[in-house]
């Protein structure tokens, strides 16, 4: 007989991460862009005071009190700039096979058709003759003829405009500009004042650079889960190790496509998320996602492609930069953004795993967590809550592809927001420890009903602990009838 009971809406999965900037800097923007889906926002670095940083997050902090909604800050720390100086005249046009050269004892705005200054000033020991130097993302290439003291000589093999402060990359990676400069260290201090949730590290090359942020990030005080942006070469060399260091893993396409070379670039991202995954962390896809929709109200179709195959892929969450940092669309930017993943949701490739099948399991919890989505997915099952305190059961559950939605209830506001960025995870409040032991269930399941999750006859996985509000606790699986 067929089902005819009425069924909650499907739900996004897959998470979006949305950067603040001038265009998303008012209250009245701020609200639209949570609304239309925006489940974390970022703070880059990079750019505004302590003074505009503190503004935006009390406005962020403000409006999820007042829509009763969890959304989590990121802080993106801005790494070391290894770009370009500047240009007498604000810009020079580079011609093939000319001469032109990098100078780190160049004036800062002495730069000419021949010569520019360069922020690095390390950059000559780091580089030799035969070396590529990609400027501008890619767009200007140099390559090497020789290095004279502080000079790096140089032949125009792909010419073209060339403007100032543009990055440089050393095709193949190679460069060793620490990961942490003085500034960054200095808002790591910030970031942990201002409370953020997760703070991204730029260009770390190994897991003592990981390392580093976090001591740094508890000494100032603050609790955030540390992201490593893989943007260098040596990064993913390095990758399995920076996992490990880390609790989330950002792709970032740009400096990462620079050095790698974009012909390379799809089948690095299908790989790291993969092994992002494997590895229990979270992971993000970033950069230049649905960058037309910084002047246009509508993606290309390649962009919709290019998401939609990052979130068949496994990703936790997308992530938009000038869309929402400086776009003319930045609210359509993130419907669009949620249209395409609710789209790529529906493959069946989403809701199929194999993870970990053959792994034995280090933890009670993390036991449990998997046996629960093991279940299921075999059975008929409508919903999955964890009643959790730090969020890892939850986390744990999120590795595992399956189209049911799992719902962290926790106490915590700290929990609730971390696992914003988890795929198929949303976050209720609920105070266990204040909750009768006998009835923890029938609260539960009430809850449920209320917000239209479940309906009366659907089945529900129940993962909890026998001591109520203990971290790492959880030992237990009931399967329920509602």
């Amino acid at each position: 007989m067929a089902d005819t009971r009425t069924r909650p809406p499907a739900r996004r999965r897959t998470k979006i991460v949305a950067t603040l900037g001038p265009a998303t800097s008012t209250p009245e923007v701020l609200e639209r862009l949570i609304d239309a889906g925006a489940d974390v926002l970022r703070l880059n670095f990079s750019h505004g005071s302590q003074d505009q940083q503190l503004q935006l997050v009390n406005d962020v902090r403000a409006i999820t009190r007042r829509l009763n909604k969890d959304v989590a800050l990121l802080g993106d720390l801005q790494g070391p700039k290894i770009r370009i100086d500047r240009f007498r005249n604000g810009s020079v046009r580079l011609t093939k096979d000319a001469a032109f050269a990098l100078d780190a004892s160049l004036a800062t705005d002495a730069g000419d058709e021949r010569a520019v200054g360069i922020t690095y000033k390390d950059l000559p020991a780091d580089v030799s003759a035969g070396d590529v130097l990609l400027l501008a993302d890619g767009q200007i290439v140099l390559s090497v003829l020789s290095v004279k003291g502080d000079r790096i000589e140089c032949r125009v093999e792909i010419g073209g405009a060339l403007s100032n402060n543009k990055g440089i990359n050393r095709q193949g990676g190679g460069l060793s500009a620490k990961a942490l400069t003085d500034k960054d260290r200095a808002d790591i201090r910030t970031a942990a004042a201002l409370g953020v949730d997760y703070l991204a590290v730029s260009f770390p090359r190994e897991a003592a650079d990981i390392d580093e942020a976090r001591e740094l990030m508890r000494e100032a005080g603050g609790s955030a889960l540390l992201v490593a942006k893989i943007e260098r070469a040596e990064a993913v060399k390095n990758f399995d190790t920076i996992a490990v260091a880390s609790d989330v893993i950002m792709i970032a396409r740009g400096d990462l496509g620079v050095e790698l070379g974009y012909a390379e670039l799809p089948g690095v991202q299908k790989d790291l998320i993969k092994r992002a995954r494997d590895s229990n962390r979270v992971v993000i896809t970033a950069t230049q996602m649905m960058e037309s929709m910084i002047h246009s109200s509508m993606p290309t179709r390649a962009e919709v492609s290019d998401v939609a195959n990052a979130v068949m892929d496994g990703t936790d969450a997308v992530m938009l930069s000038g869309e929402t940092a400086v776009g003319e669309f930045p609210v359509e930017a993130v419907q669009a953004m949620a249209d395409t993943c609710i789209g790529a949701e529906k493959h069946r490739v989403t809701q199929v795993s194999r993870h970990r099948i053959d792994v034995r399991f280090r933890y009670v919890d993390e036991a449990i967590a998997m046996a629960s989505m093991y279940v299921a997915n075999h059975l008929d099952v409508r919903a999955i809550v964890a009643l959790t305190e730090s969020g890892s059961t939850a986390l744990w559950m999120s590795r595992i592809r399956s189209g049911i939605p799992i719902f962290a209830l926790t106490r915590h506001e700290a929990t609730r927001r971390r696992v914003k960025l988890y795929r198929g995870v949303y976050p209720v409040a609920f105070d266990v420890v204040h909750t009768d032991p006998s009835h923890v269930v029938d609260a539960i399941v009430q809850e449920m009903l209320e917000r239209k999750v479940v309906t009366p006859g659907d089945k529900v996985i129940f993962t909890t602990g026998e001591l109520s509000g203990v971290k790492g606790g959880t030992n237990t699986m009931k399967i329920v009838a509602v």
